[in-house]
């Protein structure tokens, strides 16, 4: 079974308290031009935190602060299962004054987990959804 991570990327600042990111993949291959949670595949040896680490420096320029694991959903891809766990992450940087330095995305933004388009989000993150709203709900306030 393949493993995944998705970040759910928590807002500290003003303009992105109570907000998650989400980020729009590069139109290429089956998902491009998706929302998702940022994240990627776990790869062979290689523990989550340490998956969330590199991702989220080779997608974002960004390095992280990880929380605590949020939920997980299994999910097929070209006929092979998969496993993806959403964990809570803080970045330093929000990307509004200092853009981040996308390179598997054309653009991020902040939403609430309400706003979240799940009519073009990507499949496997859709299933993690109720969990983290869950979350969101029970740490957050819901908002």
């Amino acid at each position: 079974m393949s493993n995944s991570i998705a970040c759910i990327v928590l807002g500290k600042s003003a303009q992105t308290k109570n907000k998650i990111l989400i980020a729009r993949r590069v139109q290429k291959g089956e998902m491009g031009g998706r929302w998702e949670f940022p994240g990627g595949k776990v790869d062979g040896g290689e523990n989550d935190k340490e998956a969330i680490a590199r991702e989220m420096l080779e997608e974002f320029g960004e390095s992280v602060l990880i929380g605590e694991l949020i939920g997980q959903a299994e999910f097929e891809h070209g006929g092979k299962k998969c496993l993806v766990r959403a964990y809570e992450v803080f970045f330093s940087n929000d990307g509004l004054e200092k853009p981040f330095n996308l390179t598997e995305h054309t653009e991020a933004k902040w939403l609430s987990v309400q706003e979240i388009p799940v009519d073009n989000f990507v499949d496997s993150d859709l299933k993690l959804l109720p969990a983290v709203k869950k979350y969101i709900e029970n740490n957050y306030g819901g908002e």
